[in-house]
């Protein structure tokens, strides 16, 4: 018997069942825009071979104006359906089944050609957009309807219409971004016309034997959003209008409240969507936070929803689903809602991929192949470079030697794991654990490799990480001084803390110093509260006062670089941190010099003339002032015999780049 029942479950929407009850959520990759069509076929064939039951395509256009950013993949001409085509084949080909989203931006398409009911320009877009007449209302209707036609005709077995997360058709159901007074806006009868003509339109246009899924916006997490009574009259609406499935969405681009950082909680808004069951008779689908199949069967047996939407998972593991119908559930590498190589990719132009697995959109490109060769490698260093290059050389028949002077493995990621908010990275060295375990590697914990030790084998792997930065303060070495290190480890630390470095270790040392009691992200009303998040029926959108809960300490935290701190942490989750940490009461202060130390604090002044000196009084002043790699093995091993890479922190000291460390060990044992 199955550990899940209702995860595994069929689902009949009449005319098709789908095998198990996963949908791989919609997740713009910027693969389409490379026009390397067999590498599109492949990301998906990948993940449909892996057991998934139905998978959703990143956002297409319908039209120009309506990309997300110039140059958007759509379904505009016969080659662009003919190079679809290669994609559903390959799907269908791998046992699986694919839907198309199609996503008109409106007021968020990074374009001067961007569209909205109103000319409300976004928080997050630099164009203002062009204000609808009711010409170009009707030919975004008619262009959507057109792109799920030619979606059929490429072979999808569906088509998403995209209607939440501040979206074109989002923007219509709001007063915030919807100031008309024709037939399109004022009531909620007419707000709500446009989402549900594009409804009964796009049913009209593929007919009834095809999935049309509706992506609602359940709590816009905005001012002026929709009420609770206006989203299940939309949604029994959109039901009536022809769709097959409705897929709730959370929150808007530019709302304040997270929703799918590593912080949030797991499964942290299915509580929502459980409100709507009942109120229609079509699967409801919840989403946000789930990554494991355990948090979605729980979702599932709890009668939250009819399916589970996963998008990140599977970029961490395509085989996610037939790892938990083997009975392999530990196997699954998971996903920690870092956002650093996927979101963070999207919005930077680049094709996303997985901190967790680099293959993820390279399947064609970074293949693991039997070795032509084997040959014995040490690698020293257990950190996630270490591991990851470990883990790809034995999978290609190597045989792997892995030492670390530790106790155990993870290296800087066992640090990580005890920041509130990134809980995540428990299960992340869990992982690698189990996988280490079950590999034909052999683990040699608390062993100083040596050269001499080394001198036997073919290739050594240095992966051996860094230590802290010298900030060569005046000072620095007394009493009252430590290192983020000490900190993390459970050093005593004082009521008043100056925190010196604001890079993403400054940052996490803040937020492990200043909460008080268990982690918000461990409890869902707690984090509510923080963020500021109630019930959509208490109030429009779901958006109530943040009652953050009083710092355990008073923290000021700086840097050298006169620069607003914080700036270079991450695209889509720097904002979460700062607003975290601000809602602490952390004073942050940018372009300071370190004087020297004292009893009584830190002194500092600013700027190159070293302008108002003053104290920050503190009791404990903590070193996060960056890294140096260590590579003490790397001199001596160059006359020893064996080839020698170096890779992670060892090769270069930034912040602690889980990312480019687990990218970097993949691609070497690639090629080993």
């Amino acid at each position: 018997m199955t550990s899940f029942p209702h995860l595994l479950a069929p689902l009949d929407l009449g005319h098709v069942t789908l095998p198990n009850r996963v949908l791989m959520g919609s997740m713009h990759t910027n693969l389409e825009e490379t026009k390397d069509w067999n590498r599109v076929a492949e990301f998906y064939a990948t993940r449909a071979r892996g057991g998934v039951a139905l998978m959703v395509t990143g956002g297409m256009a319908p039209n120009r104006e309506g990309g997300v950013f110039p140059g958007a993949a759509g379904l505009f001409t016969a080659d662009d359906i003919a190079n679809h085509r290669v994609v559903t084949d390959r799907v269908h080909n791998a046992g699986g089944r694919i839907a198309m989203q199609i996503l008109h931006a409106g007021r968020y398409a990074y374009s001067p050609e961007c569209v909205a009911p109103s000319a409300i320009k976004s928080p997050i877009s630099p164009f203002p957009p062009k204000e609808l007449d009711e010409a170009g209302i009707e030919k975004q209707i008619a262009d959507i309807a057109t792109a799920a036609a030619r979606a059929r005709e490429a072979g999808y077995d569906g088509v998403e219409v995209m209607g939440s997360e501040g979206y074109f058709l989002n923007e219509f159901l709001v007063a915030h971004t919807n100031k008309r007074t024709d037939r399109w806006g004022g009531s909620h009868e007419n707000r709500m016309r446009l989402p549900v003509e594009v409804m009964r339109r796009v049913r009209a246009a593929v007919g009834s034997d095809f999935i049309v899924i509706y992506r609602i916006s359940l709590m816009d997490l905005i001012p002026d959003g929709q009420s609770w009574p206006e989203v299940v009259t939309l949604a029994k609406a959109i039901e009536s209008a022809g769709a097959s499935i409705l897929n709730t969405g959370i929150g808007w681009h530019e709302a304040r409240i997270p929703t799918i950082a590593t912080s949030v909680p797991r499964r942290a808004f299915a509580w929502v969507t459980k409100k709507l069951m009942g109120e229609v008779t079509i699967p409801v689908i919840t989403s946000n936070r789930i990554n494991t199949p355990e948090v979605a069967e729980a979702v599932l047996a709890e009668g939250c929803a009819d399916m589970v939407s996963m998008a990140r998972p599977f970029l961490a593991d395509p085989d996610f689903v037939r790892k938990a119908a083997e009975g392999r559930a530990e196997q699954i590498a998971p996903c920690i809602a870092c956002n650093q190589a996927c979101l963070d990719h999207t919005f930077q132009g680049k094709i996303s991929s997985c901190l967790v697995n680099p293959r993820a959109c390279f399947e064609t490109e970074l293949v693991l192949e039997p070795a032509p060769v084997a040959k014995r490698v040490a690698v020293v260093g257990a950190g996630p470079a270490g591991l990851s290059a470990a883990l790809a050389l034995d999978s290609r028949g190597h045989t792997v030697t892995l030492f670390d002077r530790a106790d155990q493995i993870g290296g800087q990621l066992n640090l990580a794991r005890k920041v509130p908010g990134k809980e995540e990275f428990h299960g992340f060295v869990d992982w690698f654990r189990t996988m280490v375990g079950q590999s034909g590697i052999e683990l040699r914990l608390g062993i100083e490799a040596t050269a001499t030790m080394l001198g036997d084998f073919d290739e050594v792997v240095i992966a051996t990480g860094v230590r802290p930065r010298d900030p060569g303060i005046d000072g620095q070495d007394g009493p009252n001084v430590l290192s983020y290190i000490d900190v993390l480890r459970g050093a005593k630390v004082g009521p008043k803390v100056a925190i010196v470095g604001a890079g993403g270790i400054g940052f996490d040392v803040a937020e492990f110093l200043t909460q008080n009691g268990g982690s918000p992200t461990l409890d869902l009303p707690e984090w509510l509260a923080e963020w500021g998040v109630t019930d959509p029926e208490a109030a429009r959108g779901g958006l109530t006062e943040p009652k953050p809960e009083a710092p355990a300490r008073k923290v000021t935290l700086l840097q050298r670089k006169p620069e607003k701190p914080g700036r270079k942490l991450g695209k889509t989750t720097g904002w979460i941190h700062r607003a975290t940490l601000q809602a602490k009461g952390v004073t942050m202060i940018g372009g300071v010099n370190y004087e020297r130390i004292d009893a009584r604090g830190l002194h500092v002044s600013s700027g190159p003339d070293r302008a108002d000196p003053r104290l920050i009084e503190a009791d404990t002043i903590v070193l996060c002032a960056g890294q140096e790699s260590l590579r003490d093995l790397v001199d001596a091993l160059v006359t020893a015999g064996p080839v020698v890479h170096v890779i992670g922190g060892a090769d270069l000291a930034a912040e602690l780049d889980a990312k480019r460390a687990i990218d970097q060990g993949t691609r070497l044992a690639a090629v080993i």
